[in-house]
């Protein structure tokens, strides 16, 4: 019998403070998550310098929580994974930091890991049978990508946003309509609740040349001259609306863009991930999409579509049985690409 292989992950890109432990890549033996949304909010968005003093607050507790919930102690871990890249420097920096001190000192492997590859890898937690090769929809406040996923640690990225990543034009688009910080779940309810996804139209921009890259700061700008528009002229704006007519337009485009994609290419599942994986709408327009194309779809639970510990500790595992490690000069690489080694 083969001996289980627990991974310790650590994330600490953005505004989260988290650590996980993972059996074998798949199973969840502890999810830590300190979030830092409500300092965040008071700002309407993150301020990298608050973030960064925070991780230095909270990491060691998480870290150690982590173990505890899953029953274990550092010397039964077989290897510490870390995100390294992408993502704001200093916070990347004070994982990568722990997780440097916790291999150095439990004389334990150090693998890092791209938190991209790592939000791919969330989908390996609830759905067993999903095993490359597949196509992945990866949408985020800070990345929009197609990637074809050929192995466990190799990706051949072939669509990607020319500016405003789909996340982030949420959180804007959500500025400019008064609902705050963080934009992507307010806009979700909003238009859930009472918006008409029809009542507006808002441009669906094609790229000549890139059949399957994104671009939504047309969009964006769309709603910000609907908006300025409304307000020269007197109209009262129905927030709804907007927010429904707007998160239809990107809807569209990730769905048209990821089905397409699939067809074109032969890829037979689908998979979504990254924070905006969770918008209600998406996973709607993707199930009826891939329903009719007879594709398979598969997306973690809400939990593991926001950035999370175990989806490092996961994508950790298969860098670490590939032979993947790092030594002590590991850095923080804030704009490291996706299969970059």
């Amino acid at each position: 019998m083969e001996k289980d292989i627990l991974i310790l992950g650590i994330e600490s890109s953005c505004d989260e403070t988290a650590a996980s432990v993972v059996k074998n890549g798949r199973t969840v033996m502890s999810n830590v998550i300190s979030s830092q949304i409500d300092i965040h909010t008071l700002y309407g968005g993150v301020v990298p310098e608050i973030a960064s003093r925070k991780h230095v607050e909270r990491i060691n507790q998480v870290i150690g929580q982590a173990l505890k919930d899953a029953g274990v102690t550092l010397s039964e871990i077989d290897a510490v994974s870390v995100t390294y890249g992408p993502g704001l420097v200093g916070a990347l920096l004070v994982g990568v930091g722990a997780a440097k001190a916790i291999a150095y000192a439990a004389g334990k492997p150090l693998v890092g890991v791209h938190h991209i590859e790592g939000h791919i890898a969330a989908n390996y937690l609830e759905h067993p049978d999903l095993e490359p090769p597949f196509l992945c929809l990866v949408v985020s406040g800070g990345h929009t990508h197609l990637v074809r996923v050929l192995e466990y640690g190799k990706f051949e990225i072939i669509g990607y946003t020319h500016d405003d990543a789909a996340g982030e034009a949420f959180d804007k688009v959500a500025r400019a309509i008064g609902l705050g910080y963080p934009g992507g779940p307010k806009i979700d309810k909003l238009a859930a609740k009472e918006g008409n996804p029809y009542a507006i139209e808002f441009p669906r921009a094609k790229i000549d040349g890139c059949e399957f890259d994104f671009s939504f700061s047309g969009v964006k700008s769309a709603v910000l001259n609907y908006l300025n528009g409304c307000e020269m002229k007197g109209i009262e704006v129905n927030r709804a609306d907007v927010a429904a007519s707007f998160q239809q337009a990107v809807v569209d485009v990730l769905v048209g863009r990821a089905v397409g994609a699939a067809k074109k290419l032969g890829e037979k599942r689908i998979a979504v991930a990254g924070g905006v994986a969770s918008n209600s709408a998406l996973r709607a327009a993707m199930k009826q999409a891939c329903d009719e194309a007879g594709l398979g779809l598969y997306y973690p639970s809400p939990i593991y579509c926001t950035d999370n510990a175990a989806m490092i500790a996961s994508q950790g595992y298969y860098e670490y049985m590939a032979g993947t490690r790092h030594g002590l000069d590991l850095n923080a690489v804030p704009n490291l690409k996706i299969g970059q080694r």
